[in-house]
């Protein structure tokens, strides 16, 4: 029984980790990916922002369809060091870099179509 017990609150303590419920940005992470050149993703989020409520969605089936693409984000207004460092000013801002460079940056952006067509580097 207690092992059910165990196996279901990792369950669901995992299953409700979502892109944008926390900060998953760190300068590590960024710096490895940039080095090994793949392509990051990265997401200014604010909780009580509806349209980043609607990149969230998002951006989490992204990262099942862009399996080698790292995704990061932050929370905008608790991260402001990560903000500044990023040149970010908005919440909703989507920013992609690829081989060392920003290739992208959208602002509010919720079409998908959009969203996916920057990840790729279209």
């Amino acid at each position: 029984m207690k092992k059910i017990i165990i196996t279901l609150l990792l369950f669901f303590s995992f299953s409700s980790i979502s892109f944008g419920k926390g900060t998953t940005f760190t300068n590590e992470i960024f710096n490895d990916a940039q080095a090994s050149g793949k392509t990051v993703v990265i997401n200014s989020w604010n909780k009580t922002c509806g349209t980043c409520a609607k990149q969230v969605i998002i951006l989490d089936q992204a990262k099942k369809d862009f399996e080698d693409v790292v995704f990061l984000s932050y929370e905008q207004t608790k991260d402001k060091d990560i903000a500044k460092l990023l040149d970010i000013d908005y919440w909703t801002t989507i920013v992609v870099y690829k081989n060392n460079k920003e290739i992208s940056r959208s602002i509010g952006q919720t079409n998908k179509e959009k969203i996916y067509s920057q990840i790729a580097g279209n």
